[in-house]
């Protein structure tokens, strides 16, 4: 997405309680073994057998791999912002383990839009963003600081 995209949000676009909802991503234990591998080679990530004696009783998805996820979701139609989803802070947290099978989509909500004071060609919006799964249960919490750039005919010089 460009900053010429029509479709893009500015920050003179977006407002507090605003909703978001991706499309989905259905998920295999295929996908969750070959993320665990490469990035979170932990037993309950990567054998169904082994998982079972675990914490989770069972093949669990990296939570990392749950986040990566979610930004693909955000990225691809959840939240369409101008410039891209640029981060400047967050807070994450997996209340429920994500298994093969699972078809998950993100729900988003706008809590706060801020100009910058000092930039006057951005500001910030917080948006919190669940993860869900096909049986609507939360498998991530996202809550995280955008920058967001302003469109170029409303900044004062």
């Amino acid at each position: 997405m460009t900053l010429a995209d029509q479709s893009a949000l500015f920050l003179e676009d977006i407002s507090v309680g605003q909703r978001f909802v991706s499309a989905t991503h259905v998920l295999d234990s295929d996908q969750i073994k070959a993320f665990a591998a490469q990035f979170d080679p932990q037993p309950f990530h990567l054998d169904e057998q082994t998982a079972e004696d675990t914490f989770f009783g069972g093949l669990a998805a990296s939570g990392w791999h749950v986040a990566a996820i979610t930004m693909k979701l955000l990225v691809g139609n959840g939240a369409s912002i101008a410039g891209g989803l640029i981060g400047a802070g967050g807070e994450i947290a997996w209340p429920k383990p994500t298994r093969p099978g699972d078809v998950l989509r993100v729900e988003s909500e706008v809590l706060e839009v801020k100009p910058s004071r000092s930039r006057p060609d951005r500001g910030t919006i917080t948006l919190r963003s669940e993860t869900r799964n096909q049986r609507g249960e939360v498998a991530q919490v996202f809550t995280a600081k955008l920058v967001v750039p302003r469109r170029s005919e409303t900044v004062q010089v």
